[in-house]
């Protein structure tokens, strides 16, 4: 290729791939509904699109290393705290017992509706095993399923993806050399290549530990050195033993997120961009070397092994992994109804169904495609059902908010208890000993231990929180904290705003969403409450004085709903408003809570 057409290239498919994932943003459906298609028709119209052209020999180690970091990616949000009881079981027989069936069952399938030979049926199986973080993530993300199930599909994600990988690579070379028929000798060989990677992690583990917690590097060199980190003993372990650097990356973001006083930063901005990135390039590379000519006689039969993945394959692997567990009718229902596949399997189809091509073993020339329209259908079917899915079963977590509350003034206390009174099941924290006091004497729900640490994943109090408002008398604080906190929770974080002829070292100059009116800051708001002003709660539709002010509207859903300079709820049947009102206006009593909380 020219030097043009490699500018071409690599030019074109940074913005598809960006183009993309913001086109899905902003349509609110998983990105890789939109970036198969784009990449598929761009690879049919351009030609230097070609990864195989622009890389050569280099797209396939490259892809194995991309893979590592998203894997990487992954295990930092694996608690193993929340790995416990009957949602380990179903963890561990999802991953064993779902790759054996979905293998077996996959292969039969693609003999029967692809005309494959056995050795092309087995590794297309074998690489059909996989889901993926990548894919089941944002899935449930959009979905909210109950915790117990999302902790579930995550975990069974995030550790299919590696087993997967190697078993793909240990059936392909026993596929070229063997025609597959020696099993023990694949099993050895399996269990060979686990030990390699868990070796390497072990090592990257210790690598890593070296760098965050004795030489104490700082955040922007910290995150390159865990990049340099995973990528190097993912490149050693993939020489030793092909993709066990998955395996080892994966050891090593669980490592870093569950072993004590690893001094990692709460937030990982540059590693979840890059993984962003990674994912949009792969999946608009990988599909661009899919011909229209390679799905002409492929597209039906593959749809078939989808349905037959679907409605017949994961009901029974959720069968019999949530056999004699607690889990509900619902969740066992909905695990059997969550299992697109991902970049993996796209990864390993593009690395080896060449090379079988090449052996003149028939039907390998189908692996690719049919793995393009399986990887289409799941995740578009899964996209566009599971919200409805889960409504059905009856695992969606509810759409109540759950606020959390940070501060301990009175006026902070009280605003929990008129929010509880409305309906909302409140949660609050605050750092010294005479407030934390204040807000158990009230009743109020208090999270334990330090406030960043459990937000940020490494507690697992603040589960379910879908806002913050930060309401200390401390501006700074305030500001610091929704800066880390900002994109760590589920939900918007807010903060009381600081005055402004403030002397604070930071507030003054940071924005973001900033609670009430200009002028009723956290300062004016204690100030108020000093002289007598109260927190009242009462029916939207009851016309409020003109010195009263709006604070929050409850909806009669139980969305919770603040005021900011930027947004000012209107309110409609059934709202509460949560409302300041002046040292005359008395302290009215809360209204009950709504019936049925």
């Amino acid at each position: 290729m020219t030097t043009n057409q490699v500018f071409i290239g690599v030019g074109l498919t940074l913005v598809l791939a960006v183009g993309s994932q913001i086109l899905a943003g902003r349509l609110r459906i998983p990105a890789l509904i939109v970036l198969l298609p784009v990449g598929f028709t761009a690879g049919a119209l351009v030609d230097d699109l070609d990864p195989q052209r622009l890389l050569g020999p280099a797209f396939s180690p490259l892809v194995s290393l991309a893979v590592a970091v998203i894997l990487y990616d992954a295990g930092l949000g694996l608690d193993l705290g929340k790995l416990k009881g009957h949602i380990r079981v179903v963890v561990v027989r999802l991953i064993w017992i779902g790759a054996l069936v979905s293998w077996v069952l996959g292969t039969l399938v693609a003999i029967l509706l692809l005309g494959m030979d056995r050795r092309a049926a087995v590794m297309l199986g074998a690489i059909l095993v996989v889901s993926g973080p990548t894919v089941v993530g944002p899935l449930l993300g959009f979905v909210r399923p109950k915790q117990r199930l999302q902790h579930i599909l995550v975990w069974e994600g995030s550790l299919i993806d590696p087993v997967g990988g190697i078993l793909g690579a240990l059936v392909f070379h026993l596929v070229e050399a063997s025609g597959g028929r020696h099993a023990g000798v694949g099993v050895v060989k399996f269990l060979g290549s686990v030990g390699v990677g868990l070796a390497g992690g072990v090592v990257g583990a210790a690598l890593l530990w070296v760098l965050l917690r004795v030489l104490r590097l700082g955040e922007v060199l910290g995150t390159t050195a865990q990049l340099a980190a995973v990528i190097a003993v993912a490149a050693f372990c993939d020489v030793v033993r092909e993709d066990t650097g998955l395996i080892a990356a994966v050891v090593m973001g669980l490592a870093v997120a569950n072993l004590p006083r690893f001094d990692v930063p709460a937030r990982r901005p540059f590693f979840e961009t890059l993984v962003s990135l990674i994912l949009g390039l792969l999946f608009i590379s990988i599909s661009a070397t899919v011909t229209p000519q390679s799905l002409r006689h492929v597209v039906l039969p593959a749809l078939g092994l989808a349905v037959a993945l679907v409605i017949v394959v994961r009901p029974l692997v959720a069968v019999l992994s949530t056999l004699g567990t607690d889990l509900s009718r619902g969740e066992r229902g909905f695990i059997g109804w969550m299992a697109p596949r991902g970049i993996v399997a796209a990864a390993t189809a593009s690395t080896f169904s060449a090379a079988l091509v090449a052996r003149g073993i028939g039907g390998a020339s189908k692996i690719l495609p049919a793995t393009f329209v399986v990887i289409v259908a799941t995740v578009t079917l899964y996209g566009l059902t599971a919200s409805a899915v889960a409504r059905r079963l009856g695992v969606v977590r509810p759409a109540r908010s759950r606020p959390l509350l940070v501060g301990g003034e009175q006026w902070v206390v009280d605003l929990g208890l008129a929010l509880r009174s409305a309906g909302l099941p409140v949660l609050m924290w605050a750092g010294l000993e005479q407030q934390r006091e204040r807000i158990g004497q009230a009743g109020l729900d208090l999270a334990p231990g330090e406030l960043l640490a459990a937000a940020t994943g490494e507690g697992a109090e603040l589960e379910g929180i879908t806002a913050v408002f930060l309401l200390t008398a401390e501006d700074d604080f305030n500001a610091l904290a929704a800066t880390i906190l900002r994109g760590s929770v589920e939900g918007s974080v807010h903060r009381v705003g600081a005055p402004g002829e403030s002397l604070g070292v930071v507030a003054p100059f940071i924005g973001g969403e900033v609670l009430f009116d200009t002028e009723l800051t956290g300062a004016v708001l204690t100030r108020r409450y000093e002289d007598g002003a109260s927190i009242v709660t009462r029916p939207a539709d009851q016309a409020a004085p003109a010195d009263w002010d709006t604070l929050f509207l409850v909806r009669g859903d139980g969305r919770l709903d603040p005021v900011t300079e930027e947004n000012r709820p209107l309110p409609g049947p059934g709202d509460f408003a949560v409302l300041l009102a002046p040292a005359s206006g008395g302290r009215p009593a809360a209204p009950p809570a709504p019936a049925g909380v």
